[in-house]
């Protein structure tokens, strides 16, 4: 019984909490990718741009493929250098956009989706650099972040081009209104 106690009161006495994952103790690249990995607000709106594009079509996806992670790489070099944080009650404007643009799957021209990739990119990396500036992860875990934003996006942009048939549209679009969904919780959180 006394060993339950003690267990318990260790656990509602925790030396450090953090919100989201930076230092991994595998190197500021591996520190980049895991944050971007393991980061929601970051991760789904990229994977709706990649399904947003894919569903497109390929012309879409192959351009904003490479515009993404370029663009996510300028804005995490602009946040390192500036390290003035983007306050976390925006978090919910990329989610709400992105998954709003793939529930509604509006037809645009490739570069209207490249130019939203290129603006996706620089805004979500620019709050990473911030990230990895406080971090002490440099540039070096803004790469790692750039480089697991070209992965888990083309592995998306791929996935997205392929699933074509009427009732995986629909599935994805669905996906897509659930981030919306998420956007639409975080700006309550945010206001609350």
């Amino acid at each position: 019984m006394n060993a339950c106690r003690i267990a318990v009161l260790l656990a509602l006495c925790p030396a450090l909490a953090d919100a989201h994952l930076i230092e991994t103790g595998l190197g500021p690249v591996y520190d980049g990718i895991t944050h971007f990995a393991l980061t929601p607000e970051d991760l789904l709106p990229a994977i709706a741009l990649a399904v947003f594009a894919g569903l497109n079509g390929k012309a879409h996806a192959r351009r904003a493929i490479f515009v993404l992670p370029m663009a996510w790489l300028l804005g995490g070099v602009a946040g390192v250098w500036v390290a003035m944080a983007v306050p976390d009650s925006l978090a919910w404007l990329p989610l709400l956009m992105m998954g709003g643009l793939v529930a509604a799957d509006p037809r645009l021209s490739p570069r209207a989706t490249t130019a939203i990739a290129a603006v996706l990119g620089i805004v979500l990396g620019y709050a990473n650099g911030c990230a990895m500036a406080q971090a002490g992860a440099g540039m070096r875990g803004v790469a790692g972040v750039a480089a697991g934003v070209f992965v888990i996006a083309t592995l998306a942009f791929a996935g997205a081009a392929a699933l074509q048939a009427g009732w995986m549209r629909i599935a994805l679009r669905v996906a897509g209104s659930w981030i919306a969904a998420g956007g639409l919780l975080l700006l309550g959180w945010s206001l609350r």
